[in-house]
């Protein structure tokens, strides 16, 4: 995530009306033959590659890409073999894709559209847009408030809003249409989490905090600031359910990897191992992932002892990560670095690191 706190920025770094679309192509266009290189496997992809999801068979990748902010209108969702990272189909949208959930029977995958303020719902069997709600939020630039991240629980979306103040849109995920905001969420809602253990959503903001809510009623019941009066724009959530902890990223202010009490929010290590954007707990192996967006590295850390127990370089910089559901693989989006006017000297990857060699 680029630190300019704007829309667009914080989009960079990653949550109506019809949408022009076209399915899944059979035969998509030429692009680079994935490389292999021991436990890790790269695919130069395209622009603007944030968010991924997995289906539920383990069958199918969906990257989220927003394409290039040059010159450039709309963006494409790819669907990858995750095992060669070949192309399987594709599907191209008329606004940018940056945020990316898919539902539980993995016929819907769910995209977030941060510089238009909005989502769609596509249909995975053939990729077309199903459904689109734009937010009607403005800031006072009259710009669209930037809908990063989206969490999928019992039916319901719940879509963090880039803004000062923010709000958290909840949207039917069957319908697509809003039910309601939980309002006074503090400034630039980043990640978001939900834990089965606790039954509540985890939600951290650029101003330093995580918020407790009750997705039943969607109160805030608590309010943590771990780091107190120290500046923080904490980003991105894990949880080890069988301990109790979350695991918050900054990397902007603090940059560094907090390791929380759930239930408390009590610090209970801050961990220094550098710039820490991306976070995955693989319960499995006991592991915890970071990705390293500046230093281009992605840490494979024991989750008791918090010693970095592998290093991966992967540059320039690595964004989001996604672990499969047997705890064997872990996927990243690698980002190239932006010109002034937005542009990259490439095309992001996909890399695909084998957890078991």
């Amino acid at each position: 995530m680029k630190q300019q706190f704007t829309a667009m920025a914080l989009a960079f770094a990653l949550a109506g009306c019809a949408s022009q679309s076209t399915p899944v192509a059979p035969t998509p266009p030429k692009v680079a033959s994935p490389t292999t290189a021991g436990t890790l496997t790269k695919r130069e992809l395209a622009d603007g590659l944030y968010e991924m999801a997995l289906s539920p068979k383990g069958d199918a990748l969906y990257v989220a890409s927003a394409e290039g902010f040059k010159d450039v209108q709309g963006g494409v969702v790819y669907k990858l073999d995750p095992q060669s990272l070949k192309t399987l189909g594709l599907s191209h949208t008329d606004l940018k894709n940056f945020g990316m959930a898919l539902s539980e029977d993995g016929q819907t995958v769910f995209v977030t559209h941060s510089l238009d303020g909005g989502l769609s719902a596509l249909n995975t069997a053939d990729g077309k847009v199903k459904a689109r709600l734009l937010f009607p939020e403005r800031n006072e630039k009259g710009l669209p408030f930037g809908a990063r991240q989206i969490l999928l629980h019992n039916d319901t979306l719940y879509v963090g809003a880039v803004a000062d103040p923010a709000v958290i849109w909840v949207v039917d995920a069957n319908t697509l249409k809003l039910k309601t905001r939980i309002k006074n969420t503090g400034k630039w809602m980043t990640g978001l989490h939900y834990s089965s253990q606790t039954g509540r959503i985890y939600a951290a903001n650029g101003g330093g905090e995580i918020l407790v809510i009750n997705p039943r009623n969607h109160r805030i019941e608590q309010r943590w600031k771990p780091l107190g009066d120290k500046p923080a724009l904490l980003l991105n959530i894990a949880e080890d359910r069988d301990t109790g902890r979350l695991f918050v990223t900054d990397n902007s202010k603090a940059k560094t990897t907090l390791v929380l009490d759930i239930r408390s929010g009590k610090v209970i290590k801050q961990l220094d191992i550098g710039d820490s954007l991306g976070v995955v707990y693989n319960a499995k192996r006991h592991e915890i992932y970071v990705s390293q967006r500046e230093s281009g590295n992605v840490l494979s850390l024991d989750a008791s002892t918090y010693a970095v127990k592998k290093r991966w370089s992967v540059k320039p910089n690595p964004n989001s990560l996604l672990l499969s559901a047997d705890g064997e693989t872990l996927f990243v989006t690698v980002k190239q670095p932006f010109n002034k006017d937005h542009s990259t000297t490439g095309p992001d990857s996909v890399v695909r690191i084998a957890l078991n060699h």
